[in-house]
């Protein structure tokens, strides 16, 4: 088995892994794209299957760029993927298209719907000659670790049994979390496999516990609140939003959702076997206001005692873009910064300046400003915890922004550990792990 790394090693975005087997055939691991303006997508490649481990952008974006010309790869993505990946690509048109930052057209994505195929976890189905498996990976719903095993051997869910049988299993851990969030819970997979290719997102980075984060992030917004002011939350509209939306309800605190979190929030509750608690989150579902944006409703709402969870996350766009220059004169008011603010970002320029520049003017922000690390990726200590089972299988590391570090770090503890570079192909010889 060879794995060619065509995007995402030593990097957050564009991820892309390429298995090719032994009759050549190739099987496609994620296909993002950036958030570069335009964006940057992975290397050229015609895969005869592709696989998608979940529906945010880095991974799923650049999806419908394969089905141009003649090419027509099935796809295979669980339920939530399918649906939250072409969420983004309609975004994506709608944001960039008939432009050169789009990648793909609406004609290829709507071919995207004829080559598409569901599956659930722990259900193999064969892809490109491999066999595959998809596991609960604890990121967002639907969101998957991808067990790739040469045809003709059905692994097993869970941990399995492996013999000495000449043939080859890859494990993809895509994004994961060890740890339960209010949406989905932690990841519990530890397939066997040959080698394991382990996202390095946090690697650097110990969470605080997700408890404490929460009772300070409600302490916060309450005192803002109960003081008259508003809370504007900006939010990742996939997996974030409705993470907010689950703490305002349980601790209930009024509040609004808007921009694309409205969509997806609704097409969750489609997917109660993909999140931790369907109940809970048909709750905080009622317990939100959904915004409509008409009349000036959005100016409306800013004027409030009321916390609003809406896009962009990064202030990159979306509705937030109304709600910041209607609050930030007032120092009552506050802004809460629930993921990681990328370089370049307004939202990483607001943190760092107290200053954002929103439809072109640079705006000082008097509001108060605060992050909270709401963070859907296992940290250090998570990382090492799952990789704990794997101590004598290679470890590739890609996915993050000091893979090589993270790599020279498992060296230094015992483990056999690399970190490719983009372009870099690795042969993986077939059936070296031990019996367990």
């Amino acid at each position: 088995m060879d794995v060619e790394f065509l995007g995402g090693a030593g990097e957050i975005g564009r991820s892309a892994i390429l298995v090719s087997g032994v009759d050549d055939d190739t099987l496609l691991i994620d296909f993002g794209m950036s958030t570069d303006n335009p964006p940057r997508l992975p290397l050229d490649c015609d895969p005869d299957a592709v696989v998608v481990s979940h529906g945010h952008l880095d991974h799923a974006g650049a999806v419908p760029a394969l089905l141009s010309g003649e090419a027509r790869p099935p796809v295979h993505w669980t339920g939530p993927t399918e649906e939250l990946a072409m969420t983004l690509a309609r975004d994506t048109l709608k944001l960039h298209g008939g432009s050169y930052r789009c990648p793909f057209t609406e004609t290829e994505l709507a071919r995207l719907t004829q080559v598409s195929r569901t599956h659930g976890y722990r259900e193999p189905f064969e892809a490109a000659g491999f066999e595959v498996t998809f596991s609960n990976a604890g990121h967002i719903p639907g969101s998957a670790h991808v067990l790739v095993t040469e045809a003709g051997r059905s692994p097993a869910s869970g941990r399995t049994q492996s013999g000495d049988d000449g043939e080859t299993r890859l494990l993809y851990t895509g994004d994961f979390h060890t740890d339960d969030q209010r949406l989905v819970s932690e990841t519990t997979a530890r397939p066997d496999a040959d080698v394991v290719i382990c996202e390095s997102t946090y690697s650097d980075v110990t969470h605080d516990p997700r408890a404490e984060v929460e009772q300070r992030f409600v302490r916060s917004v309450r005192t803002t609140l109960w003081e008259g002011g508003t809370v504007v939350i900006p939010a990742f509209a996939i997996g974030r939003t409705q993470e907010m939306l689950l703490v305002c309800e349980e601790h209930d605190i009024p509040c609004y959702v808007d921009g694309m979190g409205k969509g997806v929030t609704r097409m969750l509750r489609r997917y109660p076997e993909f999140v931790r608690d369907p109940e809970a989150l048909r709750r905080a579902t009622s317990h939100a206001r959904f915004v409509t944006g008409r009349d000036g409703q959005r100016k409306r709402i800013a004027e409030q005692n009321a916390a609003v969870v809406t896009t962009s996350g990064m202030l990159s766009g979306g509705p937030a873009m109304t709600y910041i220059p209607e609050i930030r004169r007032n120092p009552a008011n506050k802004i809460t910064m629930t993921g990681y603010q990328v370089e370049g970002t307004p939202g990483r320029e607001l943190l760092e300046t107290g200053s954002a520049e929103i439809d072109g003017r640079v705006m000082p922000v008097a509001a108060r400003v605060e992050s909270y690390d709401f963070s859907a990726h296992a940290d250090r200590e998570g990382l090492l915890e799952f990789l704990s089972g794997y101590e004598d299988t290679p470890i590739l590391v890609n996915h993050g922004d000091r893979c090589g570090g993270f790599a020279a770090e498992l060296r230094e503890a015992g483990y056999d550990a690399s970190a490719p570079e983009v372009g870099e192909t690795i042969r993986v010889p077939s059936s070296t792990r031990a019996r367990r």
